[in-house]
């Protein structure tokens, strides 16, 4: 029974010595070449164990600030601190080559609203128009204007094209029958708010 023991821990230690000597060997030549003052140091299986390292302490690692999603977010492009304007963001992504979320849209300013007659919600449209609805760059509702649909051609009497505006906006004297002549106006910007309100 004896023999037997012993027989069993010569097995384990010898099974130990050779783990640690093939995960030692895992980490290629940089292994190798380590320096030879790390004689003193504990075995690396030893730091496998409750409780136990191979080296010295070691500051743990600090996680990214957030979730530690490796997806780039806004703040990957934007300085800690710093308080850019909606342009300012857009154009920064832009210049990254960035044209998703937010790179998706236009400088607020630089694509101005359509400006066209006012559909009223209760007005039945004839074949080939639609009702073009938009939103300020500050988030108000425009009322909705007339536009061409995009694969309809209006026909004079002559039945010949009537030329139609590159905008697709309804002029007043192509307006279908009945749709009463008003423009749109467009809100004006709200006020921007003050910090703490």
């Amino acid at each position: 029974m004896g023999l037997l023991l012993a027989l069993a821990g010569v097995a384990v230690l010898g099974g130990l010595w050779l783990w640690s000597a093939s995960s030692a060997g895992e980490g290629g030549e940089a292994t190798a070449a380590a320096p030879s003052a790390a004689a003193g140091a504990k075995p690396g299986w030893l730091s496998d164990l409750p409780g136990m390292s191979s080296g010295p302490a070691q500051e743990p690692a600090h996680a990214p600030e957030g979730d530690a999603d490796p997806t780039r977010d806004l703040k990957s492009y934007i300085p800690r601190g710093a308080n850019p304007s909606m342009p300012e963001v857009i154009e920064r992504l832009h210049e990254r080559g960035i044209f998703s979320g937010l790179g998706a849209f236009s400088p607020p300013g630089t694509r101005p609203p359509l400006v066209g007659l006012a559909v009223p919600e209760d007005f039945d449209l004839p074949k080939g128009y639609v009702r073009h609805h938009q939103v300020t760059d500050d988030g108000q509702t425009i009322e909705a204007i007339l536009m061409f649909a995009p694969d309809f051609q209006l026909y004079d009497a002559n039945n010949q094209p009537v030329a139609m505006p590159k905008d697709r906006v309804v002029p007043p004297e192509l307006a279908p029958p009945g749709l009463p002549q008003r423009r749109i106006t467009i809100p004006a910007p709200r006020e921007p708010a003050r910090p703490g309100q």
